[in-house]
């Protein structure tokens, strides 16, 4: 089983007692599924093994056999999660400039972050975890700029979203950040005017 880094690699899983078969690989995933859709629903405040266990069906022991404990249950949930999420933005994002393609959603990636900042030594990858946008990102600019333009212009996208989540749960300044929101897609539009 493969999942994804905090840089967004591949990687094997570090569980080792249900990844030896397909059928247990598939109650891995039924779980996973089963707390990510948890998580959705309710965000990370009081997340538990327990709550986790309660959520997918089953009991802590089972999910202790099936991941490497409440803190890899909670990343690769949040993974998941955010792949979704991407997943979900790309398929709508159809509109004609790139800022109608940046909007997004992000409770649980505000969540993250602030984990990350409250506990940096046990949920720096939450924070980090944010990388996972940037291909998405990416895949938004125009065809026609650039690689290097298009990581340029996609880092400060990701940089600002980030610094919205962070402005948004430490001050609850709501028309501030939605006032600078329409800032950086008014910049996008400037940026892909530039590029014609």
């Amino acid at each position: 089983m493969q999942v994804l880094d905090e840089d967004g690699a591949q990687r094997q899983a570090g569980y080792r007692r249900s990844a030896g078969t397909p059928r247990g690989e598939a109650r891995r995933q039924d779980l996973l599924d089963r707390v990510t859709e948890d998580l959705a629903v309710n965000g990370l405040v009081d997340f538990s093994l327990r709550r986790a266990a309660r959520a997918a069906g089953t009991t802590h022991k089972v999910l202790l056999y099936h991941f490497d404990g409440a803190d890899d249950l909670l990343r690769q949930a949040i993974f998941q999660l955010r792949e979704r999420r991407i997943s979900r933005g790309l398929a709508v994002a159809a509109g004609p400039r790139l800022a109608d393609r940046v909007r997004g959603e992000g409770r649980v990636l505000d969540q993250a972050i602030g984990l990350a900042l409250y506990d940096s030594d046990r949920y720096a990858e939450l924070g980090r975890a944010s990388q996972q946008y940037l291909p998405a990102l990416l895949s938004l600019c125009p065809a026609d700029w650039s690689e290097r333009r298009k990581l340029e212009v996609a880092e400060m996208i990701l940089a600002v979203l980030r610094g919205f989540v962070v402005g948004r749960r430490t001050s609850g300044d709501t028309a501030g950040i939605a006032a600078g929101f329409e800032a950086l897609m008014r910049a996008l539009d400037r940026e892909e005017a530039a590029g014609e």
